[in-house]
C-alpha cells in the first residue's frame, strides 16, 4: 500500500502540469483586459504599458514559464530559498493582496460549505437509500426514488434560490446573507447537498438490493442473527463500497460547486473571488485557484482509494477505482 501511495504522489506533479497547461491556455483566451478596473476605467497608457511588462501580458510563453517557476518552487530554489516556496503571485484585480493570501483566507470558508454539504448528503443519501433498498417497490422506496430524481434534475442554484426565498425571506428562519454561525451554513449546505444525496441514495439502494440477495445474508439469517446486525455488519459495509468510490470526486465537486451557492447566498468564500477573476481575466487568481482545487481532487481520490482498501481488504489499491 505504501508503495502505491508513493507512486500516486509522484504522479501528482505530472497531473498538475497538465492541468496548469490546459488552464493557462483557456485563461489566456478569455476575452477582456485584466488591467481594466471594475468601473470600466483603464490606467494611463504609460502605466498600462509598465504593468503589461511587469506581468508579461504581451508574451504568453514568458508568462507561462515564469508563473510555472513561481508555483512549482523552481524560482524559490533559484533565489536561494528566499521568499515563499510556492508563489501564486499578486492579484490583478485586488490591490495589495496576493493570490496566496486570498486563497488562505477564503478557502476554509468554501471547504466548510462543501464538506458540510457532503456530510449532509451522506446522512440523507445512505438513510433514504437503505430504506428503499430494504423494501424495494414499497411506498417508502417510491418516495425516496422520487426525491432522488428531483435532486438530480434540479440544479443546486435553483434549489438554493428557492430555499433562500422560503427560509430566509418569507419565513425568516435563517439569515439571508453573512457568515459566522451555523445558521449561515445550514441553507447553503443543504442546497448543495441534495444532488449528491440523490446519487448516494441511488447507489446505496442498488447496493442494498444486491447484497440482500446474496448467499451470505441468507446464511446469517439462518443462524438467527438479528436483522439489524445483518444490515450493519454484513449488508451495508459491502453495499457502501460504490458510495465510498463516489465520495472522492463528489467532495471535490461540492467544494468547487459551492462557488455558485456562495454567489446565491453572498458567502465570502473563494467562489466569489474566482468568478470575479474569470470575469476580470485575473490570470494569477484563476491559475492559483484551479491548481489548489486540482491538488485537492487528486489527494481526495487517493484518500478514497485507501479507504476503499481499508473497508474491503480483498481489494488492493492498484485495482480499486
Amino acid at each position: 500500500m505504501k508503495r502505491v501511495i508513493a507512486m500516486r504522489l509522484v504522479q501528482l506533479p505530472v497531473i498538475l502540469l497538465a492541468v496548469y497547461t490546459l488552464t493557462f491556455a483557456l485563461a489566456w483566451l478569455i476575452p477582456g483586459n485584466p488591467l481594466e478596473r471594475t468601473d470600466g476605467r483603464r490606467p494611463p497608457a504609460a502605466i498600462e504599458e509598465a504593468m503589461r511588462a511587469q506581468w508579461q501580458l504581451d508574451d504568453p510563453w514568458q508568462f507561462y514559464w515564469s508563473y510555472l517557476g513561481d508555483v512549482s518552487g523552481v524560482t524559490w530554489l533559484s533565489r536561494g530559498g528566499e521568499g515563499p516556496v510556492i508563489d501564486f503571485g499578486p492579484s490583478m484585480r485586488h490591490e495589495n493582496w496576493s493570490v496566496g493570501e486570498i486563497i488562505a483566507g477564503q478557502l476554509p470558508i468554501s471547504m466548510t460549505v462543501g464538506l458540510s454539504a457532503i456530510l449532509l448528503a451522506v446522512i440523507i443519501g445512505v438513510t433514504s437509500g437503505t430504506i428503499g433498498g430494504m423494501r424495494p417497490g414499497s411506498w417508502s422506496d417510491l418516495a425516496t426514488g422520487l426525491i432522488a430524481v428531483v435532486g438530480v434534475s434540479i440544479p443546486a442554484f435553483v434549489i438554493g434560490t428557492a430555499m433562500l426565498l422560503a427560509g430566509g425571506v418569507w419565513l425568516k428562519w435563517f439569515p439571508v446573507t453573512g457568515w459566522g454561525s451555523w445558521e449561515h451554513i445550514a441553507l447553503p449546505a443543504l442546497a448543495l447537498s441534495l444532488p449528491f444525496a440523490a446519487w448516494i441514495a441511488r447507489l446505496t439502494r442498488q447496493g442494498v438490493i444486491e447484497e440482500m440477495q446474496a448467499d451470505y445474508v441468507r446464511t446469517a439469517r439462518a443462524k438467527g442473527i438479528s436483522e439489524r446486525a445483518v444490515m450493519t455488519r454484513h449488508v451495508l459495509p459491502n453495499a457502501l463500497l460504490p458510495v465510498v468510490s463516489y465520495l472522492g470526486p463528489a467532495t471535490a465537486a461540492a467544494m468547487t460547486g459551492s462557488f455558485v451557492i456562495e454567489k446565491v447566498f453572498s458567502i465570502p468564500g473563494l467562489g466569489m473571488h474566482f468568478v470575479d477573476a474569470v470575469l476580470g481575466k485575473d490570470l494569477p487568481m484563476i491559475m492559483g485557484v484551479v491548481l489548489v482545487y486540482s491538488s485537492l481532487l487528486v489527494l481526495l481520490n487517493l484518500a478514497v482509494d485507501v479507504m476503499y482498501a481499508w473497508i474491503d481488504p480483498r481489494i488492493t489499491l492498484g485495482s480499486s477505482t
